[in-house]
């Protein structure tokens, strides 16, 4: 392993330049179980140290509390961080487990001046609209965000889990710097629509759960037999039962890969997510999350593995044979609207 920085790219026309992978943060403190403080602190040092630049928080992980979490580290580097966080799943205040859209003005407002304090910053590099509430025209919702880049508490706008129609009506109203959808060897979906939506009006990709949350590394093969009972993976219907044993063999290739790039199976998974980037013709910075420094620093050394025709033919197929949906409710996915 050598401490070579990752190459950069650009978020946007307008956008921001970063390292070409980022920091998926929110199982630093939410949704994958136990975790370790310290590890996670020094994970998130030694990824900057490596060139990742982009960290993306939520403030519905743990009701704030990544957000929290991370205040610190970003205090200490602010000028060599991009801060990406989310408003729009709105937790309701009897019941800490659900999550409701909500794109509302007097939502967004409270959402963006919650995150401000926790964060413990004056201003949001790229603020993303989470999930899409259908009741409210995206074009009202991104016009509240422009009034916050206006009135500089926010910088940048980025849009989550949309459509590629959704994207061109936002982007009419706002430049939008970035999309974050889920992307990866498991979930492609989005290049029907949303992809070449990007690619034209110059918006970049950011693939969340690049790593098929870990089944992709081989971390874990059944969610229910293999993962702590608080592991929200649990009830994401491809990581168990039937669902998870057909998916696991279709590892084999991305073995295959790996072996003949002395890689990993996770940095093929990653080095395929890049690919896309050359593939479509659009930045893609990938965000994959981690809360330790082993796997930041192999992760990172993905961005460096160039995948052949060989390679990349036998990674193809494996998409369309996926079993089960991302989430038990796809609801909160752009899937249906596309």
């Amino acid at each position: 392993m050598t401490d070579n920085r990752i190459p950069t790219a650009r978020l946007g026309a307008g956008g921001p330049e970063v390292g070409v992978q980022g920091l998926g943060c929110m199982g630093m403190s939410f949704a994958y179980g136990p975790t370790d403080a310290g590890e996670s602190r020094a994970t998130l040092e030694r990824a900057l140290e490596l060139g990742v630049t982009l960290y993306d928080t939520a403030d519905a992980y743990g009701a704030g509390e990544n957000e929290t979490f991370l205040s610190p580290f970003f205090r200490a580097h602010r000028d060599e961080v991009v801060i990406a966080t989310k408003f729009a799943l709105s937790i309701p205040p009897d019941d800490q487990t659900r999550r409701v859209i909500r794109n509302d003005a007097p939502y967004i407002r409270q959402a963006v001046e919650a995150s401000l304090k926790r964060l413990d910053v004056d201003v949001i590099d790229l603020y993303y609209m989470h999930r899409r509430d259908v009741n409210v025209p995206i074009e009202d919702t991104v016009g509240v965000m422009a009034e916050l880049v206006r009135e500089g508490k926010v910088k940048h706008l980025g849009l989550s889990e949309v459509t590629g129609a959704e994207l061109r009506t936002a982007q009419a109203v706002h430049p939008i710097a970035a999309v974050q959808s889920e992307w990866s060897l498991f979930s492609r979906d989005i290049e029907t629509g949303v992809v070449p939506a990007a690619r034209d009006l110059g918006v970049a990709l950011v693939p969340y759960s690049p790593l098929g949350r870990g089944f992709l590394t081989g971390s874990f093969a059944d969610a229910d037999k293999d993962l702590t009972a608080g592991d929200f993976r649990r009830h994401q219907p491809r990581f168990t039962g039937e669902n998870a044993a057909a998916n696991a063999a279709l590892l084999d290739p991305v073995r295959t890969v790996a072996e003949a790039h002395g890689a990993s199976p996770g940095q093929i998974a990653l080095a395929w997510v890049h690919e896309q980037a050359r593939t479509h013709g659009l930045a893609v910075i990938p965000i994959p999350g981690t809360t330790k420094v082993g796997r930041i620093e192999e992760n990172t050394a993905a961005a460096g593995i160039v995948l052949g025709e060989r390679d990349l033919t036998l990674l193809e197929p494996i998409a369309a044979k996926v079993a089960g949906d991302r989430y038990a409710d796809m609801a909160f996915t752009s899937a249906g609207r596309e």
